[in-house]
């Protein structure tokens, strides 16, 4: 039975409480586009307000991509909106439903149990969602406050821009609201607001939702939006559905791809976590490698290890079947859901091994090239090998020079001097500057190590935000040098094995 729509007007009530904004003091041209799939899809509520709120993190270059004036990310009353203290005019504030498979179980229903979405505005680069995570508890909050805490707030706004400076699909934060609200968790911590942004929050879990329930009409309903919106080319196909069922699995080998090749673990990959615009999304417990371990776990609640670095490809594959399943009343044929997911399985290995190419600086294909590329995975673990220092390092080494400082990463010289040699031979041929430049922007000399992100929510516990602006100023430009900053860049201190990223945020 879906949930009763009893916060429906607490818009309303909001109204009467918090003076809005002005019009033209915000600039933005609401389109709510969500909304307007009607009441079976979420529940109406206000954001609940956190007391005495204060700017942690803002991203002025996001403001800038969406249009807004310079100054609104300055505004008193910007601030009190983002952190539900009043209300943004023309904004829709809404819960979404949906469902998913958690660990591979099904879970039911879920839903935005502490996002409440604002809607989308018209932006110079196309219609983008307005989002607050941490808002309050929701009808599908399931017992939890509805909170975020600011460490989990942090991770998520510098992550976002990490990736989005990286190149990979994402949403993105646009900034961090804080306050001194206690909230618990394993600890008693304080409250945080992350406002962020993507063309679509909706997710596999959506349509799992609709399906499950056998409320094919609204199943219908999202996915005609959705390709409408996004995937419009998939409305001339002969099944339409189908189409969009291969364009997501398309999207979701290049995101996958992409994570590999950066050494990236995102820790919660379950059905209500991936986006149906193959978008990196629900930062948690999520880690950059640090020694490359193809095992690694970096979510401390995943005692199976169902989501290590390794198993994310075949993790997101089983995703999109479950998708496909969702899919499935629209489909209609069984045969025709499996040929749609059939490109995962040569698109991914080709996306992944045209990432590493490019990271070995070569600008075509040759036979032997994924021999290299695996024999190079296997030398990186075998000496546990720092991923992000090795192929920075490795932009210097050519046939004749700059062996030593990538050979001092390696406590086994005789195996990388063999595979120095394969590598020397192989990029022989190979345009020396044509090579440079694409190392050089393959390989990042800044990603979010998890002591980097400690650090600077260590910080912002005593009020001080510097270090949160200083690696969202690297993390933009991940592929410069800024020397500065060469500690950032430099290996992750001991005690950085130690830090534990549960799903708790």
């Amino acid at each position: 039975m879906r949930l009763p729509l009893h916060n429906r007007r607490m818009t309303d009530a909001a109204d009467t409480f918090f003076p809005a904004l002005h019009p033209a003091e915000t600039g933005l041209k609401w389109l709510h586009s969500f909304a307007a799939l009607g009441p079976d899809f979420y529940t109406e509520l206000a954001p609940q307000p956190l007391p005495s709120p204060y700017w942690v993190g803002r991203n002025r270059a996001l403001a800038r991509e969406l249009g807004l004036e310079d100054n609104w990310l300055e505004s008193a009353d910007t601030l009190a909106a983002l952190t539900g203290s009043q209300p943004l005019p023309g904004a829709c504030p809404l819960a979404s439903v949906y469902a998913g498979h958690q660990f591979g179980v099904w879970a039911g229903q879920l839903g935005d149990g502490r996002a409440i979405l604002l809607g989308d505005i018209a932006t110079p680069h196309g219609p983008q969602e307005i989002q607050l995570k941490g808002a309050g508890s929701t009808p599908y909050s399931r017992m939890g406050d509805g909170r975020a805490v600011l460490r989990s707030s942090i991770r998520e706004f510098l992550c976002s821009e990490a990736m989005h400076g990286l190149g990979i699909a994402t949403t993105r934060a646009l900034c961090v609201s804080g306050s001194d609200a206690p909230v618990r968790r394993e600890t008693l911590e304080t409250a945080a607001v992350v406002t962020r942004t993507a063309p679509s929050f909706v997710r596999f879990g959506h349509f799992e939702h609709f399906s499950y329930r056998n409320q094919h009409t609204q199943l219908k309903t999202l996915a005609d939006y959705v390709i409408d919106r996004f995937y419009p080319a998939c409305r001339d196909a002969a099944q339409p559905y189908a189409a969009l069922l291969q364009a997501v699995t398309e999207r979701t080998a290049h995101l996958m791809a992409a994570w590999q090749s950066v050494g990236f673990c995102h820790g919660v990959m379950n059905t209500d976590n991936m986006s149906m615009l193959g978008l990196t999304i629900d930062y948690g417990p999520f880690q950059f490698l640090d020694t490359f371990d193809p095992g690694h776990i970096c979510n401390h609640s995943d005692n199976q290890g169902r989501y290590a670095y390794n198993r994310q490809p075949n993790m997101a594959y089983w995703n999109l079947f479950c998708l496909g399943q969702a899919l499935l009343p629209l489909i209609g044929e069984q045969d025709a859901a499996l040929a749609a997911l059939e490109p995962y399985k040569t698109l991914f290995p080709a996306a992944l091994q045209t990432r590493m190419r490019a990271k070995l600086g070569l600008p075509d294909a040759q036979p032997g090239d994924q021999a290299l590329i695996d024999e190079t995975f296997r030398l990186l673990a075998a000496n546990r090998v720092d991923y992000t220092i090795f192929w920075r390092r490795l932009n210097r080494f050519t046939s004749h020079s700059g062996h030593e400082p990538v050979r001092d990463l390696f406590f086994d010289g005789e195996s990388f001097n063999a595979w120095a040699a394969q590598y020397s031979a192989r990029i022989s041929g190979v345009d020396a500057v044509q090579r440079a430049a694409l190392m050089q922007s393959s390989n990042p000399k800044f990603v979010l190590r998890n002591h980097l992100g400690e650090e600077a929510i260590e910080a912002a516990k005593n009020k001080d935000f510097s270090k949160v602006d200083t690696l969202l100023t690297l993390l933009q430009a991940p592929f410069d040098e800024h020397p500065a900053h060469e500690a950032l860049a430099g290996f992750p201190p001991d005690w950085a094995a130690s830090i534990a990223i549960s799903c708790s945020s």
